[in-house]
């Protein structure tokens, strides 16, 4: 199965970095969140990127292009016609589609034009700039479980998201409210299972996912939720960044499984 990435955005709440660089880039541990991400997806066997660029996008081409030079040692002998040798060549066993989705889409439009890459099969979708331990394997069977069009993995952490009005009994999602206020409600953590089917509710580059479609499909019954209850983090601000830094540097983060 796919896995397709966002990662198109400008990051603005943390411009600091994202001026320089797009969010996805920014490091922790001196790796970008993205590589974070994809390291992940790779441990539980899924390995086919499909990554949705816009912003800077060409510095996450760069990064994948180089990406045996950054992970290998490497003599180059400037006395023997430039020669290069790679001594020991660390690579993973991903395959990366780098697709440019447009500067200004919104992510429902990113999410269109990487249609004709995915086809008509069922594909994994997250943000480029939040990680987790929630169970990817239990996720998609939830999934299959559901018959639902889209299944998005579902955290409790606090106030500053939009909620998620979720039936205990079926874990179908009735409201999908983006960016409300409400203490201790569900929100939607990315992570997701999709079906083709949610193309034909996605009109183009304008289209909100968030605001748009997945109200829709909670309005006809078709978004399903996976409760996780262990950690999820996004990379908003510095404030987020140094969290995650802090994890990292102690050996201390859920999400390094691999």
């Amino acid at each position: 199965m796919k896995v397709v990435i966002l990662a198109g955005g400008y990051g603005t709440r943390i411009s600091e970095e994202s001026h320089l660089r797009p969010k996805p880039m920014i490091e922790i541990g001196e790796r970008p969140i993205l590589w974070h991400i994809m390291k992940y997806y790779s441990h539980y066997g899924f390995n086919d990127f499909i990554i949705c660029l816009g912003y800077k996008g060409h510095i996450i081409k760069q990064f994948f292009a180089e990406y045996y030079l950054h992970t290998s040692d490497v003599t180059f002998d400037f006395t023997n016609h430039n020669k290069m040798t790679i001594h020991n060549n660390v690579s993973e066993p991903w395959r990366v589609t780098l697709v440019d989705t447009g500067l200004d889409s919104m992510t429902g439009g990113r999410v269109k034009r990487i249609q004709r890459y995915t086809g008509n099969e069922r594909f994994m979708l997250t943000y480029g700039d939040g990680v987790s331990d929630v169970d990817l394997k239990a996720l998609e069977k939830d999934h299959t479980e559901s018959k639902s069009c889209l299944t998005m993995t579902a955290v409790q952490p606090g106030g500053r998201f939009g909620v998620l009005d979720v039936d205990d009994k079926t874990n179908r999602i009735r409201q999908f409210v983006e960016k409300a206020r409400e203490d201790g409600g569900w929100i939607n953590a990315g992570f997701m299972v999709v079906e083709p089917e949610v193309f034909d509710y996605i009109e183009g580059d304008h289209t909100i996912f968030e605001q748009h479609t997945l109200p829709v499909l909670a309005a006809e019954g078709k978004l399903n939720a996976f409760k996780h209850y262990g950690f999820w983090q996004c990379m908003d601000t510095q404030r987020d960044k140094g969290t995650l830094e802090k994890l990292w540097n102690k050996e201390n983060a859920p999400w390094k499984v691999w």
